[in-house]
């Protein structure tokens, strides 16, 4: 799991290995962990007038440095050499980078792009130092443990049961007083998601069946994911907002997006926020086993 070997503060779990505080890589510094990351500004200059029509602000992808002091003796330099340079080896895909500062882990989804150790020299009289860093295409930093809330489609109560097989009247509880008895709660078809984080987040939405042509609504936004399927019993369609994939079974569903649907980028979180998301199908869709489950880390700038 990731950031399951951090125990302190000053802490960095990355492929396995613990650095740190309390290790033999001493964190020197890390720029670019808590700086906001490089921005694009789309505002376009007024014409003829002073200033500027403000457009979008859109965040690049954050550049992680990161300078590690081997505390060790040069007896020992060798095999701390080795082992922090099997960590740090060329990775096609990204893989969690995990701090803890001030009591908070968090992690981003990185690639290590660069790799300076010191000279020979200095790893043999036993004060060498790596510099690295990190490049991640989504610059949020997002809390290690991830939430999740399901529901089912909306369903009525039972209601109160009169007596079977005939009206023998309310049943008030027995042989106690102990009320009246409602029926089993039905469901909302709604789950709350909050995101407690200072940037917006991407939920990942997993529909299972049996369902006809689910959607899932944001409410207050008017944004709804819908999509023109028929998903039977045990098929899970998987939305992933932030890469923008809807999949079954692994295969590319997306063009089954209706016109109403919104681009799945769109469909985010808000920060600070706690946001309802209503679970929805086709008229007649009603099965009680179809469930909606979303995903999602609270994110920070």
């Amino acid at each position: 799991m990731a950031g399951e070997l951090i125990t302190r503060d000053l802490q960095i779990q990355w492929a396995g290995q613990l650095w740190g505080d309390g290790t033999v890589y001493a964190v020197q510094d890390l720029p670019g962990w808590e700086d906001l990351p490089g921005l694009d500004d789309a505002s376009v200059p007024r014409s003829q007038q002073i200033g500027a029509h403000p457009g979008a602000l859109l965040a690049q992808s954050r550049s992680i440095a990161c300078t590690l002091q081997v505390v060790c003796e040069p007896d020992d330099w060798p095999a701390a050499r080795r082992q922090l340079f099997a960590a740090t080896a060329v990775r096609q895909e990204e893989q969690p980078l995990v701090v803890q500062l001030a009591g908070e882990q968090l992690l981003v989804q990185a690639r290590i792009t660069r790799r300076v150790p010191t000279s020979t020299t200095e790893g043999v009289l036993g004060a060498p130092a790596v510099a690295l860093l990190w490049e991640a295409s989504d610059p949020r930093r997002y809390q290690v443990a991830e939430q999740s809330a399901q529901t089912a489609l909306p369903a009525d109560e039972a209601g109160l049961p009169w007596g079977s097989p005939t009206e023998t009247g309310l049943a008030w509880g027995s042989p106690a007083e102990t009320g009246l008895t409602w029926g089993t709660p039905g469901s909302t078809g709604d789950v709350l998601c909050v995101n407690s984080g200072d940037a917006p987040a991407h939920p990942v939405i997993e529909i299972r069946g049996p369902v006809t042509r689910p959607s899932v609504a944001m409410a207050g936004t008017g944004l709804v994911l819908e999509y023109d399927i028929v998903l039977a019993a045990g098929d899970v369609l998987i939305v992933d907002t932030w890469a923008e994939s809807v999949e079954l079974a692994g295969q590319d569903r997306l063009t089954t997006a209706t016109l109403r649907s919104a681009p799945e980028t769109d469909f985010v979180l808000p920060p600070g926020a706690a946001t309802t998301l209503s679970f929805r199908a086709a008229p007649g869709s009603t099965h009680p086993a179809a469930q909606a489950t979303v995903r999602w880390r609270s994110a920070y700038w």
